[in-house]
C-alpha cells in the first residue's frame, strides 16, 4: 500500500507540486498570475494555513506554510483541483494538469530548516538561470518584505468564476512569519542575506558555465505545452523530512519510522474487521474518509 502521510497540528511544511511532463502550465502572464493567487488566498483562508513564502514557476510551484488544524491535504486537494481546472479553462485544454501522484510535502524540523527552506523557494527562479534575483521573475514570488506586513486583497478574476457563484468577491493573501523566530524583523533579515548569497552562488555558477539567464521576456514567450530540454533525473529520493542538525534529524525518521509501523498493524486490523482499533496520532485519510479513531497526542 501507498505509504500513508503523517500529519501533525502546527507543522510547518515545504509543499511542490510539478505539471505533467514538466510543461510550462503555469506560465506567468497577468492571468495565470490572478487566478493562482487569488485561489491561493481563498483554499489558505478556507482551511486556516498561515503562509510564509511561496514562488510559482512556469512548471512546478512551491509553498512554504504552517498548518494548525492538519487541513495540509485538504487544502492541497482544494487548491490543486481549482488551478487545473482554471488553467485549462485559460489554456483552452482539459487533460491532466499536474504530475501523476501526489504532492511533495517535507516536514520542516527546527527555525533553521525553515529559513533554509524559505530562501530556497525565493531563490528557485535564480537556481534555475531564469533571472538573476527572484524579485525580477514576472510571476508569483513573494517578497521577504511581505513576511509580517499588510495583506493585500485579491480581486476574483472574471471568466472561470461565475459572478453569482460561491466563490468571493476577494481574497485576503497575507505572509506571516513562521513560528520559532525572535520577530519578524530578525526573520526578514536573516532570509535577505541567505537568499542574497544563493543568487550570488547562482550568477557565479551562470558565468563559469559562459552561459546566460533566460530572462523575463523569454519566459512571457513559452508556450504552455512547452518543456525544458533538459532531462530530469527520475526515480530519485521523495525525502519527508528537513533537518540540518545530524540528531535531531535521526531523531525525527525514528519518530515517523514508529508511526509508519503503528499505522501498518492498526490498517491489517481495521481490514480484517476490527473497526475500533486504534490508528496512531497523525493519521490522516483513515480519519477523514472511514471515521477510524486515533491516538491523541503524546
Amino acid at each position: 500500500m501507498t505509504a500513508p502521510r503523517r500529519i501533525l497540528s502546527n507543522a510547518t511544511l515545504m509543499l511542490t507540486r510539478r505539471c505533467l511532463n514538466r510543461m510550462f502550465l503555469l506560465r506567468p502572464s497577468e492571468r495565470s498570475n490572478q487566478l493562482f493567487s487569488y485561489i491561493l488566498a481563498v483554499a489558505a483562508q478556507k482551511y486556516g494555513i498561515a503562509l510564509h513564502a511561496f514562488c510559482v514557476l512556469s512548471n512546478h510551484f512551491h509553498l512554504v506554510l504552517t498548518d494548525p488544524d492538519r487541513n495540509a491535504p485538504a487544502f492541497m486537494q482544494y487548491l490543486c483541483g481549482l488551478v487545473a481546472r482554471s488553467f485549462n479553462e485559460m489554456h483552452g485544454t482539459w487533460e491532466t494538469f499536474f504530475a501523476p501522484g501526489s504532492y511533495s510535502a517535507v516536514s520542516l524540523t527546527t527555525p533553521a530548516d525553515v529559513l533554509g527552506k524559505v530562501a530556497y523557494v525565493l531563490g528557485n527562479p535564480a537556481a534555475s538561470a531564469l533571472v538573476p534575483r527572484g524579485s525580477e521573475w514576472p510571476g508569483l514570488w513573494s517578497a521577504p518584505a511581505q513576511i509580517g506586513g499588510s495583506a493585500i486583497e485579491v480581486e476574483r478574476p472574471e471568466g472561470f468564476f461565475r459572478a453569482e457563484g460561491p466563490m468571493p468577491r476577494s481574497a485576503t493573501l497575507g505572509l506571516v512569519c513562521p513560528p520559532g523566530f525572535e520577530s519578524v524583523e530578525a526573520f526578514r533579515q536573516q532570509l535577505v542575506a541567505e537568499l542574497t548569497a544563493l543568487e550570488d552562488r547562482a550568477a557565479q555558477q551562470v558565468a563559469e558555465a559562459d552561459g546566460a539567464f533566460l530572462g523575463a521576456r523569454k519566459v512571457l514567450a513559452q508556450r504552455p505545452q512547452a518543456r525544458p530540454a533538459s532531462v530530469e533525473p527520475r526515480r530519485g529520493l521523495n525525502p519527508r523530512i528537513a533537518c540540518q542538525d545530524k540528531w535531531k534529524r535521526i531523531e525525527a525518521i525514528g519518530r515517523l519510522a514508529e508511526f509508519l509501523a503503528a499505522y501498518r498493524v492498526a490498517w491489517r486490523a481495521f481490514r480484517d474487521g476490527v473497526h475500533d482499533t486504534v490508528f496512531p496520532h497523525g493519521t490522516y485519510w483513515m480519519r477523514i474518509a472511514h471515521g477510524a479513531c486515533c491516538a491523541a497526542a503524546g
